[in-house]
């Protein structure tokens, strides 16, 4: 099991309600407890299922023993171990751990940016990588649909990265909200689509749904992720690793993420040559009568 980290200003909150509650419980719930409290680091990856068959339960059970502790479930409770092994940073102090490492001058700066772009360009060019990226092409390319998955900053580089994909002959949506915004875009998953998705370490609510989503159709999912060992990694077909930086609460770049996008879009349309120029000159045809009928009001 991972050391716990002791800290003044967080409380182990699995710990305390392990110590004051667990041996009041049934035999069978406390077996399901003393197994999470014993493999809590590998307990953040698994599913209900994983666990009971771990203690030879149901997955029922597992529930009711989380639930038994106060939290809402297991989701509830992954969270809240996640919070304590390694607490979440906000935007605020991932940019002043950022800039108060920078020397105060613009070069600092540059060379940040720069170096990060170079170490992701040497893992994105590396063997293991060229043979992900071709795979993708290949599913790309046979793609009814290009489905973009990203949330938060991601989204915009969804929305970009659609916006490619369509101009050059392959129809593509942007997967980018979170709610019920979310659950609408996903009602133009179908059966044949391809699922580009950006994703993290963290299990999101969002990136799961999707994967669903995705499981059910038969949908094949293309992962670009920093975290290759993650639960979105073991579920797609297809892992890209893209070095974001952010180590030791650095902010992360997200054009590293672009350049593998923009990778992806370009070699998709050299290998679909004729559709591609197929589709320019049909945008191009679109654009030319749209600029004749502004000079005919």
């Amino acid at each position: 099991m991972q050391p716990v980290k002791k800290s003044r200003s967080r409380v182990d909150v699995w710990e305390e309600r392990y110590r004051a509650r667990a041996h009041l419980l049934s035999p069978g719930l406390q077996a399901v407890l003393r197994y999470i409290h014993q493999q809590r680091d590998v307990v953040l990856e698994c599913t209900a299922l994983e666990i009971a068959a771990a203690v030879n339960t149901s997955d029922a059970t597992v529930v009711r023993a989380v639930q038994a502790l106060g939290f809402a479930g297991l989701r509830d409770l992954k969270q809240t171990m996640a919070r304590w092994f390694d607490p979440v940073m906000t935007s605020e102090e991932k940019m002043t751990s950022t800039v108060q490492s920078l020397s105060c001058d613009v070069s600092s700066g540059i060379d940040f940016v720069l170096e990060g772009h170079k170490r992701a360009c040497d893992i994105l060019s590396g063997p293991e990588n060229r043979q992900a990226i071709a795979r993708a092409v290949s599913l790309l390319v046979e793609a009814r649909q290009i489905l973009v998955f990203g949330i938060g900053a991601s989204g915009i580089l969804a929305d970009y990265s659609a916006r490619l994909f369509s101009r050059i002959g392959i129809p593509a949506v942007s997967l980018n909200r979170t709610g019920l915004g979310l659950a609408e875009q996903l009602l133009a998953m179908q059966r044949g689509d391809v699922l580009l998705m950006m994703a993290q370490k963290s299990a999101h609510k969002e990136g799961v749904t999707t994967l669903h989503e995705a499981s059910r159709l038969g949908v094949l999912v293309i992962l670009l992720t920093n975290a290759v060992d993650s639960r979105f990694a073991g579920e797609a077909d297809v892992v890209i690793a893209v070095p974001r930086g952010g180590e030791k609460g650095k902010l992360p770049l997200h054009g590293t993420v672009l350049v593998c996008l923009e990778m992806l879009v370009l070699s998709v349309a050299s290998a679909t040559t004729a559709r591609t120029l197929k589709s320019m000159k049909r945008i191009q045809t679109f654009h030319r009568e749209l600029k004749a009928g502004d000079k005919r009001r």
